[in-house]
């Protein structure tokens, strides 16, 4: 069943599609649209949340979000199930309102699931916006980060569940490289990236995420054990191996990640810092090995930004 959406003279739409790549079913992908639980879980950037959320799961029934960002803002998405086809395809209309419930952008949502080998299931999603105020335009630009960050949290949701019996482990490799430069000496630097008090002022989950344990010893041969709940209920923990330090130049550990009892990747991880003026150039290197079916799709990159952005901000105090 299909519906047609009346659409203002002289707008503009601009498609947008994004897939992800999750190691569960087809059912479990599906299924993580079908109740408020599963959407207050997931359907929000990051360091958003979902404090309130209604799903219909049925053909007209209603599809509202609230998305509330860091500084306590609530945005809401007004919307309602348009087609329904069992672990196959989604078709939703959504309105993006503004606090008095006038629709600021319409959103024709297209989400399809389709079987991967090994037992995954690729999502895509296909949205088509409408501008109906000025307001829009900077919504429809921020869309594509959005959505990313939103497959992020679904991705780290279905990577915590266990690797079925039968299915075959893989590996996928990923190498990357983040930079930024520092208004503080190296020496500060250094002392923010080894010292387990400095450490602890940036290197942490963000908003959600509660930590539990916290351990580090940045010598050759330290280990160092960071691991935190986030309000999902997901735990993830983070074990590094300290290789090479050499004060004021380089770090060199090696670390895995796991999302409660499963392992997701193991990295090798190589931080050189390099004067700059009075300030200091960083230059990071990851490379990853993400397993059975986390396809890390960049949000590992993405992540590695949010946190040396954190350090950035911890140097000015």
């Amino acid at each position: 069943m299909t519906t047609t959406v009346d659409r203002p003279a002289g707008t503009t739409l601009h498609p947008l599609v994004m897939s992800r790549t999750f190691p569960v079913s087809r059912d479990w992908v599906f299924q993580a649209w079908s109740t408020a639980e599963h959407i207050k879980r997931w359907f929000c950037p990051m360091h958003f949340t979902v404090p309130d959320a209604t799903v219909e799961f049925r053909v007209g029934g209603r599809f509202d979000v609230c998305m509330r960002s860091p500084e306590g803002q609530d945005h809401w998405t007004r919307g309602h199930f348009v087609e329904i086809v069992p672990n196959a395809r989604l078709v939703i209309d959504m309105n993006v309102v503004d606090g008095d419930n006038r629709p600021l952008m319409n959103a024709h949502t297209v989400v399809t699931f389709a079987e991967e080998p090994g037992g995954c299931t690729r999502m895509e999603v296909s949205q088509t916006h409408t501008p109906l105020a000025p307001l829009a335009e900077q919504m429809i630009k921020g869309a594509a980060e959005g959505w990313k960050q939103t497959l992020d949290r679904l991705e780290r949701e279905a990577a915590r569940m266990p690797v079925p019996d039968g299915v075959a482990r893989s590996v996928v490799h990923a190498t990357f490289t983040v930079e930024r430069t520092y208004d503080a000496p190296r020496s500060r630097v250094f002392r923010a990236l080894t010292d387990p008090a400095a450490k602890a002022k940036w290197f942490a989950g963000g908003s959600g995420y509660t930590l539990i344990v916290r351990e580090m010893d940045a010598r050759p041969g330290g280990r160092e054990i960071v691991k935190g709940r986030w309000d999902s209920g997901v735990v993830s923990s983070f074990e590094a191996t300290y290789h090479d330090v050499i004060p004021d130049e380089r770090v060199v550990y090696s670390y895995v990640m796991h999302l409660d009892d499963r392992k997701i990747s193991a990295s090798l991880a190589t931080l050189e810092l390099h004067a700059a003026g009075n300030g200091t150039h960083l230059v990071m290197t990851e490379q990853g090995a993400f397993l059975d079916g986390y396809d890390d799709a960049g949000s590992r990159e993405r992540g590695t930004q949010f946190l040396l952005d954190a350090l950035g901000n911890a140097l000015k105090d």
